[in-house]
Order: structure tokens, then C-alpha cells, then sequence
């Protein structure tokens, strides 16, 4: 495994990520922002912040495999939400449980989520993106 993933004493405790990631590996796989496009480009989920975090992590994972890797090489996430506001971390999460159900995967890296006035098209409510490591 080319990653540890730790919550080094100190620190607070949060369950829906670790604090740090340590590295190992020799590879470095950067995928850009996932949005809620399906293969066709299509947007799922349109005003529907859970399902579109659904399709941006489950787009994580199908760029993630295009170069041989997966959620437990993700080093660090990094998550744009239009208008964040903390009433809307419910929604959040449940997109991503119903992602993590999906891939049998409980995505943990350390991760950084920011509020943005829009992304690339006015129906995107999210954008996901992500660097790996692998061997």
C-alpha cells in the first residue's frame, strides 16, 4: 500500500476523514474535478446536491481505475460546493455513504471542502477532485 492514512494526537478525531496522508509510492495520479456528468455528459441529479455527490465520487473512481488506482491510493480530495453552507453537510454526506455503498469503499483522505459562487455550468452543484498515489 502506498499510503498511510493517520489522525496524529493532537489533532481532532473526525470520522469522515483522516488529518494526514503519507505517501510512499512512486506514482502521483492527479484527476481533475468530477462533476455530476454521466458518460454521455449528461448532468444527474440536476438540484440535487446528494446525487451529484454520488456521480462526482463515482467519476473519481472510474478516473481513478483508467490509470490503475482507487480510493485507497487517494492521497487527498479536494471538493467545490456552489453556496456552501453547513446545512448542507446532511446532504453531503449522504452523497457520499450513497458513493462509498456503490464502490464498497469508505473514502477517508484527508480532504478539503470549499464554498464557491459557481462552477462550470449553472446546473453543477458540486466538482470533486483528486490526487493518488500508487507503486
Amino acid at each position: 500500500m502506498a499510503l498511510t492514512l493517520l489522525n496524529p494526537a493532537g489533532l481532532p478525531e473526525i470520522d469522515a476523514y483522516r488529518q494526514v496522508s503519507v505517501a510512499t509510492g512512486s506514482k502521483l495520479v492527479f484527476v481533475a474535478g468530477q462533476v455530476a456528468w454521466d458518460a454521455d455528459g449528461v448532468t444527474i441529479g440536476e438540484g440535487d446536491l446528494a446525487a451529484q455527490v454520488e456521480q462526482c465520487y463515482l467519476n473519481v473512481a472510474t478516473a481513478l481505475a483508467g490509470a490503475g488506482a482507487s480510493f485507497a491510493d487517494v492521497a487527498k480530495l479536494t471538493v467545490y460546493v456552489v453556496d456552501w453552507t453547513p446545512a448542507k453537510m446532511p446532504l453531503f454526506l449522504e452523497g457520499v455513504a450513497r458513493a462509498s455503498a456503490k464502490l464498497g469503499v469508505t473514502p477517508v483522505p484527508p480532504g478539503t471542502l470549499l464554498g464557491v459562487a459557481a462552477l462550470d455550468v449553472p446546473e453543477h452543484l458540486v466538482e470533486v477532485e483528486a490526487v493518488a498515489v500508487i507503486e
